[in-house]
């Protein structure tokens, strides 16, 4: 995961425009606050990126921890939000000096598909040990084995005439494949599970899991799981 870290700590171009990036990110935590089913409840993104939209999901949320591994990110998010008393910014390190049990709602929003399989399972171990009995741990945006990159292509397009950037969108497509993107994905390589095989996954971590309707964001080629401990 180091790799991709380092990349999306840098000046990258995987959004199309700003345009793009705010209504991804607005998107997100449209779907998120979806899940939130208490004003109370206390809630973590887990690997959020620049959470552009996060002040909403803290609106509707009793504390929001915005986890970033990235450092540059990670420090644009405390000064962005420095004078939110709801939002708090903490590495990932920093998960596991948490209490046990003081979360109601966990979210990892398309992180998978960078992370080995060891690094998800005990990523998911975190995750476990923070979520309150009752809690509900949300994986979105897992890529499938049998659906290929036109998809993606097909999604982003879509997104993009919905919302008026599409020749943006098409200029962005370009430029991403002659990216250092496109050369750390050919080089990694990103992680696909099947529905029964994340289920899996996710049982062995102590979960019980369930695939959700839709994805998380525009790309419905995805899958999001919504997962709890059945103790």
């Amino acid at each position: 995961m180091d790799e991709w870290i380092d990349y999306y700590d840098s000046t990258h171009t995987i959004y199309a425009s700003r345009l793009h990036r705010d209504l991804h990110f607005e998107a997100i935590a449209r779907d998120i606050i979806g899940y939130i089913t208490s004003p109370d409840a206390v809630v973590l993104d887990y690997a959020c990126g620049e959470a552009l939209s996060a002040t909403k999901v803290a609106d509707a949320c009793g504390k929001l921890y915005l986890a970033e591994p990235a450092p540059g990110v990670r420090g644009r998010l405390a000064a962005r939000f420095a004078r939110n008393a709801k939002i708090s910014v903490r590495s990932l390190d920093e998960l596991k000096q948490m209490d046990a049990n003081s979360l109601d709602l966990v979210v990892m929003n398309s992180v998978a598909q960078y992370m080995t399989a060891e690094e998800l399972d005990s990523a998911f171990e975190v995750i476990h040990r923070l979520l309150k009995p009752s809690g509900r741990f949300v994986l979105g945006d897992i890529l499938r084995p049998e659906v290929g990159m036109i998809r993606d292509v097909m999604a982003l397009l879509r997104f993009a005439a919905t919302h008026g950037f599409l020749r943006d969108a098409a200029v962005g497509l370009v430029s991403t494949a002659l990216s250092d993107y496109r050369q750390l994905r050919n080089k990694i390589g990103l992680q696909r599970y099947g529905e029964a095989e994340m289920i899996a996954k996710l049982g062995k971590a102590g979960f019980s899991a369930t695939r959700a309707p839709r994805n998380i964001g525009h790309n419905p080629w995805r899958m999001t799981f919504v997962a709890h401990d059945p103790s």
